[in-house]
């Protein structure tokens, strides 16, 4: 077992589920990098490719709950095609408008956008935008979950 490694892997797993609630941190991505950090120290002894397949899987889930739960609550709260292509696009166009906030924001307003298209109702448009956060809490729970599971995962080979 490496001290140095297992110090540098746990920073990085702090600032890695911090990335949950501050969307700038690449959250699963960071746990993965201290992951591979700590196997140079350890010379790749205790964490072998079969685990790192795992662990990218994971965190490849992670990503994808980000989309899927956004779409999801768009759907949920009635929104249209359009409020979930307008929620896709808001996110990205908001990543880079808003900077972090944007993660938030930019769904949001992409929702109600495409509702607004779709139906020109307000209160159904803003319905849809509502369903985007509810979405990306949700999400957040969820990746709590799994990026707990990789952390979990890697100490219990590592000990």
């Amino acid at each position: 077992m490496s001290v140095p490694g297992i110090i540098i892997a746990s920073i990085l797993f702090v600032l890695g589920m911090a990335g949950i609630v501050f969307p700038i941190l690449p959250g699963a991505p960071l746990l993965l990098v201290g992951m591979v950090i700590y196997g140079f120290f350890d010379h790749f002894i205790h964490l072998t490719w079969p685990f790192y397949l795992g662990q990218t899987i994971l965190m490849l889930f992670v990503f994808g709950v980000d989309y899927l739960a956004n779409i999801w609550g768009v759907k949920k709260y009635g929104g249209s095609k359009y409020a979930v292509w307008g929620s896709v696009i808001g996110t990205l166009l908001g990543i880079f408008a808003l900077g972090p906030l944007g993660i938030i924001v930019g769904p949001f307003l992409g929702a109600v956008g495409g509702e607004l298209i779709a139906t020109q109702k307000v209160n159904q448009a803003v319905r849809a935008g509502v369903g985007t956060l509810v979405g990306f809490l949700g999400g957040a729970l969820i990746k709590i979950a799994l990026q707990t599971l990789m952390i979990v995962w890697f100490f219990s080979v590592i000990l």
